[in-house]
């Protein structure tokens, strides 16, 4: 029995679960912002969310590439603060997949919310709950399981990651070698063993991940019949 390697799967679920969390962090406000604001910027602001989204992710990643080359005024202003430079690095694949994955979570939590409409907030409102609490007490409770899929979609997005991971990231063993990239690897090099071993492995993770958001949903359809 071929088995896989072993650094490779864990450095692709540290990614998974770094970039996972930065996706909810940065995701959830702006996906507020956007379900409740009447700013005549925010069919431009989407509109910029959610091009990765078409773009090629090598054309993608060529760019962020670019942006944060060492030469670059970016990277040389992250250099003057200490900051390594972000190719070919782990953080660099941290950065490159929150921005590409981004439309992919930001949307579903933006439809999540306007799927809850106004009355909550308006209730909460007459109670003279500030705009912070009415977000942090009344719409993150009555959208957790809209964020749960985000995130999972999130996580199963970085999972098959391939183009911004090969762009930004190299092919560096132990350190920005992910499973979608070793796959490329295995098959270039004629291993089709372990190339089925690695690609089995990747599809039962993200079957999982999606099982448990459908059992999510079921369990969540049968307590508002309750209800």
């Amino acid at each position: 029995m071929v088995l896989p390697d072993w650094t490779v799967v864990g450095l692709t679920l540290k990614l998974a679960l770094v970039v996972t969390l930065w996706l909810l962090v940065l995701s959830i406000p702006i996906a507020w912002w956007l379900s409740q604001t009447r700013s005549k910027w925010k069919g431009a602001v989407a509109s910029v969310l959610t091009l990765p989204m078409v773009l090629p992710p090598t054309v993608l990643g060529f760019y962020l590439l670019l942006l944060f080359s060492p030469n670059s005024h970016l990277g040389r202003g992250l250099k003057e603060l200490g900051i390594d430079a972000l190719p070919f690095s782990f953080a660099g694949l941290v950065v490159a997949c929150v921005i590409h994955s981004f439309p992919f979570v930001v949307q579903p939590l933006r439809n999540t919310f306007e799927a809850l409409g106004k009355a909550p907030f308006e209730a909460a409102a007459t109670l003279r709950c500030s705009p912070f609490h009415v977000f942090w007490e009344v719409a993150l409770p009555l959208a957790w399981p809209g964020i749960f899929s985000a995130a999972i979609i999130g996580f199963c997005h970085t999972l098959g990651e391939f183009g911004v991971v090969l762009m930004i990231g190299g092919n560096m063993p132990g350190k920005t070698r992910v499973m979608s990239v070793e796959i490329y690897n295995l098959v270039e090099a004629m291993e089709y063993q372990q190339a089925h071993a690695m690609s089995l492995l990747l599809l039962v993770f993200s079957f999982a991940a999606l099982m448990g958001v459908h059992g999510l949903n079921h369990l969540h359809q049968r307590r508002d019949q309750h209800d």
